[in-house]
């Protein structure tokens, strides 16, 4: 990269303000009241992101009559559920490929239940006049080097013969470029219905005003300290009450969760994010981005954009970071070695779109698993219900996320409870050193088969064969 090129693109950041696009928003609604006093309920929900929106939502709409709480340490959706991509996908096990590998033998199952689960979230919008910008657009995965093309056409047919193919569509150089025009875009897989577009904070604040309509009561700046038994229920102290509670669902996600022998099953990785100034209509015509789908690529390091109601492109990805020692810290969510980074990668996508300039850079904990999708139990003699994992592709599977967790607190076998992938466990991350260390070479491995025609190295072999993936 000429030292001339990367003074341009980091020109283009000279104003970028360090937080959330998303979360930069006038509209941002007032927090509710902290709670001061002891209270009874017979759900109390942890976490003011979706996962725990979700659930509190859905609790009112199975039972109204039932009595919901719901405690935030901060802000709803202020994390990761006003931080990411706005993707929302109907996926369920962060993608059809990971689902495939994982659970062949129920893929056909999770793959319905996914595209149900993503129909119930646009109806919901649409019946509680959510206002998020949600466009049932599709995704395209694009390949960027000859080897991907190759891999995107034998996962089609694969896919084809297995019968899983439906909405999804092949397209070679030229279809893929008259989508949206890229010199670096070789091929790719359009996934026409299961991958919607949407404001992910105005989703979350959407969902806190969906259930205050309707009963739920609900508290920020209340963080939950501990978790006890109480009697035939549970007992939270927050730092100025409590709530004692029947049942209790937990949506803490990438946050230490109040169940200690969960907390090895995540870790935090830190994600980061530009977006640009709107583009003007000759912009996006020199780019040809007319039916505004979601754009990933399919490096093992991988970028993920979109555009937003405003005509901006989110352009995320690439660098996911480690913490040593997995902790989750505001310092963390700013990184202007990476934010140049990104900027020298999108100029290269979109050298049309030369002098364009970005007006927020941000990034982000997520909470990863090994093997990258949600995991779900119960503690407590199912007085206590958890979902975490979600890998950053969390959007739409929280939704189900929150059914597996009242499900599981109502002892109630179903079609989700009977599913392996939440009957099992993903392996646990190792303790200090040997997390930070396998993270750190996997990493390394995926950066070197992204420079070698995709080949795995024998690290990344072996992580396949113990079944931990690492293959995004």
């Amino acid at each position: 990269m000429a030292p001339s090129a990367m003074s341009r693109w980091t020109q283009s950041l000279s104003e970028a303000r360090p937080v959330s696009y998303w979360l930069d928003d006038p509209g941002r609604p007032d927090p509710e009241p902290a709670l001061t006093e002891r209270t009874t309920c017979d759900l109390l929900v942890v976490g003011g992101g979706y996962s725990g929106l979700w659930t509190a939502l859905i609790a009112k709409e199975r039972d109204p009559s039932r009595d919901v709480v719901l405690v935030e340490g901060r802000e709803v959706g202020w994390a990761a559920s006003g931080r990411n991509g706005g993707f929302c996908a109907a996926s369920l096990t962060h993608g059809l490929s990971n689902g495939l590998a994982r659970w062949p033998g129920e893929i056909h199952t999770l793959e319905r239940l996914g595209a149900r689960n993503l129909d119930a979230i646009e109806e919901t919008v649409a019946r509680h006049s959510i206002d998020c910008d949600f466009e049932r657009t599709g995704e395209i995965d694009v390949a960027t080097e000859p080897y991907q093309a190759e891999e995107l056409r034998a996962w089609y047919d694969e896919i084809t013969a297995r019968g899983l193919a439906d909405g999804i569509e092949y397209l070679d150089t030229d279809a893929v470029r008259e989508q949206v025009d890229s010199p670096t875009f070789l091929a790719g897989l359009y996934d026409r219905r299961g991958v919607a577009m949407l404001n992910p904070a105005r989703l979350a604040w959407g969902l806190k005003r969906a259930c205050l309509d309707l009963g739920v009561r609900v508290y920020e700046h209340t963080p939950a300290l501990t978790l006890r038994q109480y009697g035939a229920g549970m007992s939270v102290r927050t730092p100025y009450g409590a709530v004692r509670a029947r049942r209790v669902a937990l949506g803490t996600n990438v946050f230490p969760s109040l169940v200690r022998r969960v907390r090895p099953y995540t870790v935090p990785v830190y994600d980061y994010a530009l977006m640009t100034e709107p583009l003007t209509e000759e912009q996006l015509d020199s780019i040809g981005w007319k039916n505004r789908q979601g754009l990933g690529d399919s490096a093992n390091q991988f970028h993920y954009f979109r555009l937003s109601s405003d005509n901006r492109i989110l352009w995320g990805g690439y660098d996911a970071v480690y913490p040593y020692g997995g902790r989750v810290r505001a310092e963390y969510d700013d990184r202007p070695e990476t934010y140049a980074r990104l900027a020298g990668h999108f100029f290269t996508c979109f050298p049309q779109l030369e002098g364009v300039r970005f007006t927020h850079a941000w990034g982000g904990a997520i909470d990863t698993c090994s093997r990258f999708s949600a995991f779900f139990g119960t503690a407590h003699a199912g007085r206590v219900a958890y979902a975490a994992g979600y890998t950053g592709l969390g959007v739409g599977a929280t939704r189900f996320g929150a059914e597996v967790m009242l499900d599981l607190l109502a002892g109630e076998r179903t079609e989700r409870t009977e599913l392996e992938m939440v009957r099992s466990k993903p392996l646990p991350f190792p303790p200090e050193p040997f997390a930070w260390t396998g993270i750190a070479l996997t990493k390394w491995s995926l950066a070197r088969a992204d420079a070698h025609q995709g080949r795995r190295n024998l690290w990344l072999r072996t992580m396949d064969r113990l079944g931990l993936g690492f293959d995004s």
